[in-house]
């Protein structure tokens, strides 16, 4: 089989290497520059670049245009998913299109395949709808980018009024066909991970959120601690998964706890952000993205099912951001308290001297701190992240150079 592979999360995380047969597979990896460190490193493979400044679907066509037809498209990253399903229609590989993975990229079509399987998401309307003939609340709203990311380009309002003016006087300038607005909804919020094979859960975990994604990319803490999974938190789950055409590989949810029940917000068919999938494989001892790789390629040794975390063996992680810093430099303060508390698993810190990235992510090794915490109770990880968040501070730094 000839893979290719749309390279950009990097390999500690994808675990390509181990596997991706590539004694047996003829793999091509393409990779912008920046990325190309991140492969992995000792196996057979052929490693192409390109540029990364345009289109990436165009670019990985035109970068593979003298090699046989692939077999099999893999991308991993969310950014990468509409790409990829372009780049199999240009090939003519089989594997998702483009219709395919709309639901679970474009939250307006996501929402609607959502809401027509009768369950409960936010009231929604794309922004140009909005915007020539109302809609149907009033009060807090959301304008988000329909395919956005980690929150960028989220902004909130009061109303919904203030929203749309905010986008008629220039406030905020955004692109009316891709964006929509969203109502807000009270409530804490949940995300539920796991992986399917032919629609069938291996393992599923839920987690709620200390701090929100919106807050973290407005320059806030961020975290998350595994909680209780029961039987009807799965059931909604699957059910979100079926409205949206998941049913293989992996899976992030995020829905709002309400008095009511669950409101659904958003899903991707990818592994969550973070140290998500760090913190479900000490949970649950599934690797998310090895079994995705291995549902690909039509290997046997898939996991069987895995039992969600015990009560006293949680796990949690956090990261702080240094985006909004003004600065790729920094000091962070308040953290030796808990540096060497006996509830961390991992801490990551960066150096006065080291870098970290002026563009919202939350990766370990590009951010002023993050960390996963565990095992314990929930309340107990909860109880951590909570101080930390409010005993934590981070500063400019000084350019060492």
């Amino acid at each position: 089989m000839h893979i290719l592979v749309m390279h950009r999360v990097p390999d500690p995380f994808a675990r390509y290497a181990d596997n991706l047969d590539h004694a047996r597979h003829r793999v091509t990896y393409v990779s912008t520059p920046e990325r190309a460190a991140t492969l992995p490193a000792d196996v057979p493979a052929l490693r192409l670049e390109r540029p990364g400044t345009g289109d990436t679907a165009a670019e990985v066509v035109a970068a593979v245009h003298d090699l046989p037809r692939p077999d099999l498209v893999v991308a991993l990253s969310e950014y990468d998913l509409l790409p990829a399903a372009r780049v199999r229609e240009a090939l003519g590989v089989p594997g998702p299109r483009v219709a395919d993975v709309l639901p679970t990229r474009d939250k307006v079509v996501m929402k609607a395949a959502v809401a027509a399987a009768g369950l409960r998401t936010p009231r929604y309307a794309p922004l140009a709808r909005a915007l020539a003939s109302g809609v149907e609340w009033t009060g807090r709203t959301v304008l988000k980018p329909l395919a956005g990311a980690s929150s960028e380009g989220v902004t909130a309002y009061p109303t919904v009024r203030e929203a749309l003016d905010a986008v008629r006087g220039g406030a905020v300038a955004v692109d009316v066909d891709d964006h929509e607005v969203e109502e807000f909804v009270e409530g804490d919020v949940v995300h539920v991970d796991g992986v399917l094979a032919d629609g069938r859960p291996l393992a599923v975990q839920a987690s709620r959120y200390v701090g929100t994604c919106l807050g973290y990319a407005q320059g806030a803490p961020l975290g998350s601690l595994q909680v209780d999974t029961p039987p009807a938190t799965v059931d909604f789950t699957l059910a979100c998964l079926r409205a949206v055409g998941i049913t293989e590989g992996p899976f992030h949810l995020e829905a709002i706890e309400t008095a009511d029940g669950p409101v659904f917000l958003e899903v991707g068919a990818r592994v969550g952000g973070a140290d998500v999938s760090d913190t479900f494989e000490l949970a649950t001892g599934v690797h998310m993205s090895s079994v995705h790789l291995r549902l690909l390629t039509g290997e046997s040794h898939v996991p069987a099912a895995a039992p969600a975390a015990a009560p006293d063996a949680r796990y949690g992680w956090f990261v702080v951001p240094g985006h909004t810093l003004g600065s790729r430099f920094c000091r962070v303060e308040g953290e030796k308290p808990f540096r060497d508390d006996p509830l961390v698993h991992r801490w990551v810190q960066r150096a006065p001297h080291e870098p970290v990235k002026t563009a919202v992510t939350y990766a370990d090794a590009d951010v002023p701190l993050a960390g996963v915490v565990g095992p314990a109770p929930s309340a107990v990880l909860e109880r951590f992240l909570t101080d930390l968040f409010a005993s934590v501070t981070v500063a400019p730094g000084e350019d060492p150079r």
